[in-house]
């Protein structure tokens, strides 16, 4: 089992450390186990890795620890847009936005949802304006995601031919968007490979960003550094997870985490990936030959209906990339006080530039996946401890979510700080009269189709 033992005498030590006290008390209470032969972890994890509220009253050497341990995630999590921006949104005809949703409501609860959810919080908020003439910036609302096959996954083959007709129509019936050529309009595109529009890597590199929107603000949830689907001034976002139900399925906070490392999801994609290898660029290929049979790893293909409350009881969380870097485990990990493994190499994390995933996740490179048990039995206590205090704290797991109604320091929020530090635009943004920068006739013949 590689070197899973010498992480397990490593956390017995410090358990030790922390006092009889505290060894005594969950000697003595019942132990949930959930999958595979756990029989030797449970004591550890309850006397080490628990709730760190609940364990400070144990004693006092324990509660200065945890007053130590007390950080927050920053100032800028809790920053009001309000004062600091106008957004103007075009009103568009149904069939772009309202229309599509009638004929699939299911798009309501798709992880790409947040295109939709957006439009509806900028309806009412208060950074709207009605007076184009003072916006800072202008929305165009498009739902490009909202084509889903029958299973549920999302067809972005309209799209291109979509989002040019809607930006047509702008350019067609207000001066702003010709002012700039979209320098000061923002686009909401939360695909696999956002604006490049294609659910397979090797293809939506081939497309690239829609030429139309080089010069916009891309609000998508991908994010790869020195990637051609991220240009440079995006915003990452999560990727739309409902609120409410995983509000539904929290579990008593002194349960304790006697899971080391949970994961539910493909290994393989046989389907779109026969021969093996390019799905997950063999990541997650890799962790379930490596760990399949390794009793810290609860990993399983199965979907069960207890996963969010599995979650909660996992220290550790795997959050490997699929056909694209990110996925709704990342928000799930966080909401649930889970530490996310994050296996995506180049990965752009949602708001990095509020949210310090360095000090909540653990980054591991995809070529030492199969040193995974080695890597995490290898942290030092105090860190788990100490990621776990941070992500107990409210303002990261808000910053994470797409509330209805909206919430102070939400997910919607932070997509306008994010806009608001953008601000202002640069002059030469502006272009001179019958100057023109993008080229409408470029992209592949397909999207130049009327929709």
């Amino acid at each position: 089992m590689r070197n899973w033992r010498w992480g397990f005498l490593l956390l017995l030590h410090f358990a030790f450390l922390l006092g009889t006290e505290a060894f005594k008390f969950h000697k003595t209470q019942r132990t949930e186990r959930i999958s595979g032969d756990h029989s030797h972890m449970p004591l550890v994890v309850k006397a080490l890795l628990g709730n760190c509220n609940r364990m400070k009253t144990f004693s006092n050497h324990w509660a200065k620890i945890c007053v130590l341990l007390d950080c927050s995630a920053g100032d800028v999590l809790e920053d009001d847009p309000v004062g600091r921006l106008k957004v103007f949104v075009y009103e568009l005809p149904s069939k772009y936005n309202k229309k599509i949703l009638q004929k699939d409501p299911r798009c309501l609860s798709h992880m790409f949802a947040a295109e939709i959810y957006m439009h509806r919080f900028l309806l009412s908020s208060p950074v709207r304006t009605l007076n184009p003439e003072e916006a800072d910036w202008f929305y165009t609302p498009v739902y490009t995601t909202c084509d889903l096959t029958p299973n549920g996954l999302p067809l972005p083959f309209k799209s291109p031919r979509m989002m040019r007709s809607a930006i047509q129509l702008i350019a067609s019936n207000w001066p702003y968007w010709n002012r700039t050529e979209g320098a000061d309009h923002f686009f909401i595109v939360p695909h696999d490979f956002a604006a490049c529009f294609h659910y397979q890597e090797e293809k939506a590199i081939g497309r690239g960003i829609l030429p139309l929107l080089q010069r916009s603000t891309l609000v998508q949830t991908f994010g790869q550094r020195n990637h051609v689907c991220l240009k440079d001034g995006s915003i990452t976002i999560p990727p739309y997870a409902p609120p409410q139900k995983m509000q539904s399925h929290f579990i008593p906070p002194d349960i304790p985490r006697s899971i080391f490392v949970y994961f539910r999801g493909l290994f393989y994609d046989v389907g779109n990936d026969p021969e093996g290898g390019y799905y997950a660029r063999g990541a997650r290929a890799a962790v379930w030959e490596n760990f399949k049979d390794n009793p810290l790893f609860d990993i399983s293909t199965e979907h069960p209906t207890t996963y969010y409350e599995d979650m909660q009881r996992a220290i550790f969380c795997l959050c490997p990339l699929g056909w694209a870097p990110w996925s709704p485990r990342l928000v799930e990990a966080v909401i649930f006080g889970c530490i996310p493994v994050i296996i995506a190499d180049d990965i752009v994390l949602p708001f990095a530039d509020a949210i310090p995933w360095e000090e909540i996740g653990v980054f591991v490179d995809e070529k030492d996946v199969p040193n995974l048990d080695t890597i995490l039995t290898s942290i030092p206590p105090e860190e788990i401890l100490r990621k776990q205090r941070l992500l107990a704290n409210p303002s990261m797991k808000q910053a994470m979510l797409f509330p209805q109604p909206a919430q102070s320091g939400d997910a919607f929020h932070q997509i306008l700080n994010g806009l608001a530090r953008k601000l202002p635009h640069d002059r030469t943004v502006f272009l001179t009269p019958g100057q023109k920068i993008l080229n409408w006739t470029a992209g592949p013949v397909g999207d130049l189709k009327p929709w």
